[in-house]
């Protein structure tokens, strides 16, 4: 302990500093030219990356802060690891070395760097020094009658407790249990902070902008989950279910009224709805485990039957429902293609359901190209579709127009997202009475294994068949409004892959990505892979390339998803919960650990 101390000491100092002199950095000029974007030649204040730059020093001097135990901010590190504070050190070190990388290349040279950025790759490369050299200790012990790493504390320490516990070991103990109030608030600024994060993300108006927020957010985001804190905040949310869903859609409602431009709200509808059909999709393949590679049809039968009665005048039907009517219309629609396909192919396992529903999915397409007047019925005007879909007009409120909210106008594609995030919701609340009813757990049943499913007097293919009807009623919804914010239904829209979604390939990996069987998995992946290719449109041409190796490197690495049940935790990673003790068994006996069953 003694040895360690003067290297404790040594490395905490190193790390601060370092972080210190970041922050420093970015209120100094990087370059002499406004010919790189961000205007990174002011001194005073930070600019462009020079703001990532700025957020990552901040966040490694807080959690830097946080191993020396200081009151308040103990909460930041529940793990006691310093592997959090080398993963926020080596982003904003990665963020601020490709600025600088990116400043020398598009401009030609080294000469165009100022002091600020010289400051900077110094600074930033100390404090990862400094992190690197810290004891990477754990918080294991015991504090008031249980672990300081699971479970909370029974009892609250006395101060003579607290202090031999710190004197013993160096740390404080645990802190005790928040209040209700206190947790409360927690969960309301966790979403106020991700929806400040996912504002800028979408805001960022030049690709390189967005590739280091980009770099940034992947090790904030590891290393708030090597931290506890994501697990700390999972538990606060799985407490207060009620509450996390409302704050959820309070700060995505909020959305709207922090832009200026209607084009990062046009972007931000089109996420909700492929979320919503990721949801949908979630349902089939994550609840009741279908591998379904044509449910981007499903999507398309609800736009093409809400584009037919909305009033388009280029429809052959020629007639004008009103909205709710349309949108019971492409539920109606899509629920009976479901039934319709489902019912003769869900007898049918593993790759032959999928090669099935991968034939129904080209199928439509075809069908929807050859109702075009020569090779078949003039309904759908084969490859021209169905243009000129009217606007919205719900009680008198007319969605194609600006309006006032609360003072603050609201364009066309604010309106369109206030409606999809309505329509989210209720897909929501739909899949999580549907998990969590004896139904979903007979679909958890029949994924996991039917035959056992079976054999419990479970009807598997009545089962499998609500769940593919309602999966394709869900996306149905989605299509209709999709139909309306883009104001055509084309054939070319509901391909199995491609580079610009939906197709049955982005929505199937946006929730194996995001996490299946989970309500924020589908949705954060659906984001994140609709959001990436629309920012880092300069790397065009190696999009599907990086989108290959992306998918190579989280498969590799956290294969149950971006976020997980805890069944499938248990199930991609050894924990050692099964592991029988060896203390307390028959003598003679021995304990058997999971790998050795």
């Amino acid at each position: 302990m003694p040895d360690r101390l003067p290297r404790r000491t040594t490395a905490r100092a190193l790390t601060l500093t370092g972080a210190a002199l970041t922050i420093l950095s970015t209120f100094l000029a990087w370059t002499w030219t406004t010919a790189f974007p961000g205007n990174l030649t002011v001194n005073g204040y930070p600019g462009g990356l020079q703001t990532i730059t700025l957020t990552g020093g901040i966040l490694t001097l807080l959690h830097a802060l946080a191993g020396h135990h200081l009151r308040g901010l103990r909460w930041l590190a529940p793990a006691g690891t310093t592997a959090p504070t080398v993963l926020l050190a080596l982003g904003t070190l990665a963020t601020t070395w490709y600025t600088l990388g990116a400043i020398t290349t598009d401009l030609g040279g080294l000469a165009h760097l100022e002091a600020g950025a010289y400051i900077a790759a110094t600074a930033t490369l100390l404090t990862l020094t400094g992190a690197l050299a810290l004891p990477n200790d754990r918080q294991t012990t015991e504090t008031a009658g249980t672990t300081a790493t699971t479970g909370t504390p029974d009892t609250r320490p006395n101060p003579w407790q607290r202090f031999r516990h710190t004197l013993t070991t160096g740390r404080a103990p645990r802190p005790t249990p928040l209040p209700t109030w206190a947790e409360i608030l927690v969960i309301t600024t966790a979403f106020a902070l991700g929806l400040a994060a996912f504002t800028y993300g979408i805001d960022t108006e030049y690709g390189e902008l967005f590739v280091g927020y980009l770099l940034l957010a992947v090790f904030t985001l590891t290393a708030l989950n090597r931290s506890g804190l994501t697990s700390r905040l999972s538990t606060l949310t799985a407490k207060h279910r009620n509450i996390t869903l409302t704050a959820a859609f309070t700060a995505a409602a909020c959305f709207p009224f922090l832009q200026t431009n209607d084009a990062y709200a046009n972007l931000a509808t089109s996420i909700l709805i492929f979320a919503t059909v990721a949801l949908g999709l979630n349902v089939v393949v994550g609840l009741a485990g279908l591998l379904d590679l044509g449910y981007v049809a499903f999507l398309g039968v609800g736009a093409y039957a809400a584009a037919l009665v909305s009033g388009s005048p280029e429809s052959a039907v020629g007639v004008h429902f009103p909205f709710w009517a349309a949108v019971l219309t492409g539920i109606g629609a899509s629920l009976v293609f479901g039934v319709l396909i489902g019912a003769p192919t869900l007898r049918l396992r593993g790759d032959y359901l999928a090669i099935v529903t991968l034939g129904f999915g080209e199928i439509f397409r075809i069908t929807m190209l050859n109702l075009n007047g020569k090779t078949g019925p003039d309904i759908t005007n084969g490859s021209m579709g169905i243009p000129n879909i009217p606007e919205l007009d719900l009680f008198g409120f007319d969605f194609g127009r600006t309006h006032n909210i609360l003072g603050i106008p609201i364009g066309r594609f604010g309106n369109y997202y206030l409606l999809m995030l309505l329509a989210t919701l209720l897909v929501v609340l739909v899949f999580r009475r549907a998990a969590e009813s004896r139904i979903g757990r007979a679909w958890v049943a029949i994924r996991e294994d039917e035959t056992a499913a079976t054999a419990m007097g479970i009807n598997a293919f009545r089962l499998k068949l609500l769940a593919f009807a309602l999966g394709a009623a869900l996306a149905g919804l989605a299509g209709t409004v999709h139909a309306h914010v883009i104001t055509t239904a084309t054939p070319d829209q509901y391909q199995f892959a491609g580079t610009v979604p939906p197709n049955s390939a982005f929505l199937l990996a946006a929730v194996i990505l995001g996490g299946m069987g989970t309500i924020s998995g589908p949705v954060i992946g659906a984001a994140l892979l609709y959001l990436i290719p629309n920012k880092m449109d300069f790397m065009q041409d190696y999009q599907l390339l990086l989108f290959g190796l992306a998918l190579i490197l989280l498969m590799r690495f956290r294969p149950e998803g971006m976020v997980a049940d805890r069944r499938k935790q248990l199930e991609f990673h050894e924990t050692g919960q099964l592991d029988v003790p060896e203390q307390g068994l028959p003598d003679g006996a021995v304990g058997v650990t999971k790998a050795e069953a």
